[in-house]
């Protein structure tokens, strides 16, 4: 009897304590976020990838109420900040910033060792950049029916430039002739300035390059000709130049930026991250900064990326068999 009435008498005493331990973790979770996060890009400074992490850098730090880091861990076309932010706590404070190539390096790279649609939580995407294709003004063709009438009459003769063999100009070059029923000769360049010059100075006879002010002012002056751009429908991107669709039918190709995390992280971390970026990517300025580097500002839900990367992924495995391409 002395047991039981002691037992009733502490109990509110055990139970208090008993809350006070869990009061502290609930609380900690319910903080997020309550120190700095990290932004990965997997690029070096002064890309379009960090372009766009530093354009949301100081709205983010305001929204959330925490430093935001860029931090940039470039190497191995992007697999190395892959990697990292991966295998990094699954918290929501280590995030990394890709763009299309996290989703493709799986297919092509047998070292990327990571499952692209399982090891990381999507957030949001960032924006897109579509590219253009251009020719010399050499080439005599004023539209793109034209350009795919000219080259299914010289197979493997009509020459496209890529920034690198398999880069993603290149595997969009490959998916347009595929659809277009094409064969062209694709000449791979160690970057996408070298193949831009390739072009400009007649050594190729085309292009998909993403767009830029740089990209418009070659055009507007002549230097290039612009027979298409790869999104689905016009773009104040590239003005004036109208869709790669409209010839063949269903082609689509961008690069696009969006923000990651670990697989497994919370989903109301995912949701908090996901709300902040899109407030951040309906300011003014922040559009406008992307738009200055040659991309649009778009946002949406972790639902509408996960299905965005879900059909991509099987697309470009698509493109990869029938182009007969194996990772290396």
């Amino acid at each position: 009897m002395k047991t039981l009435a002691l037992l009733k008498s502490i109990a509110p005493v055990l139970l208090a304590l008993g809350l006070s331990t869990l009061a502290p973790a609930a609380q900690a979770q319910a903080a997020f976020p309550s120190k700095p996060i990290t932004i990965v890009v997997p690029f070096p400074a002064g890309g379009t990838t960090d372009v766009v992490a530093r354009a949301l850098q100081a709205p983010l730090q305001k929204i959330l109420g925490q430093t935001i880091i860029i931090d940039n861990k470039a190497g191995a076309s992007g697999l190395i900040g892959a990697k990292h932010v991966q295998n990094s706590a699954a918290d929501g404070y280590t995030i990394l910033l890709p763009n299309n190539g996290y989703l493709i390096s799986p297919l092509v790279s047998k070292d990327a060792g990571y499952d692209a649609l399982k090891s990381f939580a999507p957030i949001v995407v960032l924006s897109k950049q579509p590219m253009i294709l251009v020719t010399h003004p050499s080439v005599p063709v004023n539209n793109l029916k034209e350009l795919i009438a000219y080259a299914k009459a010289r197979p493997k003769q009509f020459e496209f430039a890529s920034s690198g063999p398999l880069s993603f100009t290149t595997l969009s070059t490959e998916l347009f002739a595929q659809r277009a029923g094409i064969e062209p000769l694709l000449v791979a360049y160690k970057g996408q300035g070298p193949s831009l010059q390739a072009v400009l100075a007649g050594e190729v006879k085309a292009l998909l390059n993403v767009t830029s002010p740089q990209m418009n002012s070659l055009i507007q002056s002549g230097r290039l000709r612009a027979l298409g751009v790869s999104s689905p429908q016009a773009t104040p991107l590239a003005a004036g130049i109208p869709p790669m669709s409209d010839a063949v039918p269903g082609f689509s190709a961008e690069l696009w930026f969006a923000l990651i995390a670990p697989g497994g992280t919370p989903k109301d971390v995912v949701n908090k991250l996901n709300a902040a970026v899109n407030q951040a990517l309906a300011m003014p300025e922040v559009r406008e900064k992307l738009l200055n580097s040659g991309a649009q500002a778009l946002g949406g839900s972790p639902e509408q990326m996960a299905s965005m990367i879900e059909a991509e992924y099987a697309s470009w495995k698509d493109v990869l068999q029938k182009a007969n391409i194996k990772p290396q």
